[in-house]
């Protein structure tokens, strides 16, 4: 869904979005005055992730378009969306702000508010939108602090030591995605344009950083080559999709120096995947998953985030599906 949006199908033909909630969400009682509370199975009975980050599904059915008046069948009967972003709400703690798994929390939440916006979770406490956000890109910066550091002082690179940003999933870049999409609002991109500025130029520092730290380890230790090679598409991948969705939610126009840092990672990326199907990975999932089933996963779901990034800078995402932003060339 990532990739295709609503058109893209089960193995039965039903549509991603009715097979994940018919399929795998859940009900229970919250307690004796506050109703129903919603969840998708974190796994399938043969584990299978289904929901491996809290919120992921929802907000893959908020960003493939679907309105929150959306219907859909659970297993024991219809479900509005509305009812899931509702449920999201009550389930919302202050502590997921700067949590490193919050990403895809703080993501669905940015779908349906807009600044100003209050709400109230579980507690019955209020909460603002507005704060939140802010706590938000606050621990986006302390995360990438050396980072900047480095960048400052013309360092080649920081290593990576599972510090700051690097202890967030994905390398943080879902968080990127999250906080710096709350810009799609004027005033937000009036308050924050230098902050987010910054956060800019660290992330698009940190492709060679990183990059020359991947190509090192290649070369010192071959037998991993594989599982390094998957990173490096995790890596390459996401950073495209959230330059691409920074743009095309916010209106940022890269210079053309910023420009040639996308097309080095293009370039990166395009190595990365010759290099993987060298390996025979691409046309050997169930042997890969065989010795090593997080892998496979991984690969799976990595091609799927480098191939929708790549999109996005190539002008070949398929505009006409229903949720698809459209590329700026």
């Amino acid at each position: 869904m990532v990739l295709d949006g609503r058109d893209f199908r089960a193995s039965d033909g039903r549509p991603a979005a009715d097979a994940v909630v018919a399929d795998f969400l859940r009900r229970r009682p919250r307690d004796a005055t506050s109703g129903t509370d919603f969840f998708f199975d974190a796994f399938t009975a043969d584990r299978t992730p289904v929901e491996p980050h809290p919120a992921l599904q929802l907000k893959t059915l908020l960003l493939a378009g679907y309105p929150l008046s959306q219907r859909f069948e659970a297993s024991w009967g219809p479900v509005t969306l509305r009812e899931l972003v509702e449920d999201l709400k009550r389930d919302f703690h202050p502590t997921v702000v700067s949590s490193p798994d919050g990403a895809w929390t703080l993501d669905a939440l940015s779908q349906v508010l807009k600044p100003g916006a209050t709400f109230r979770d579980g507690t019955g406490a209020t909460v603002r939108i507005d704060a939140v956000m802010e706590t938000a890109l606050t621990t986006l910066e302390t995360a990438n602090a050396e980072l900047r550091v480095g960048l400052k002082a013309g360092r080649a690179e920081v290593p990576k030591r599972g510090q700051g940003i690097y202890a967030h999933p994905c390398g943080g870049l879902h968080y990127f995605q999250a906080v710096a999409g709350w810009a799609r609002h004027a005033s937000v991109r009036k308050t924050w344009r230098k902050r987010l500025d910054a956060q800019v130029d660290v992330l698009l520092y940190r492709l060679d950083s990183e990059t020359r730290q991947y190509e090192k380890t290649l070369a010192s230790a071959p037998a991993y080559r594989l599982q390094l090679l998957v990173q490096m598409l995790k890596f390459h991948g996401h950073l495209l999709e959230t330059l691409g969705r920074y743009r095309d939610e916010t209106g940022w126009k890269p210079t053309d120096a910023q420009l040639q840092t996308v097309e080095r990672a293009r370039t990166y990326l395009e190595g990365t995947v010759r290099r993987l199907n060298e390996l025979g990975a691409l046309n050997e999932l169930p042997s890969i998953a065989a010795k090593d089933r997080q892998l496979a996963l991984d690969l799976v779901g990595d091609t799927c985030h480098a191939a929708h990034g790549e999109a996005l800078w190539t002008g070949r995402l398929d505009v006409s599906a229903p949720g698809a932003s459209a590329p700026r060339r």
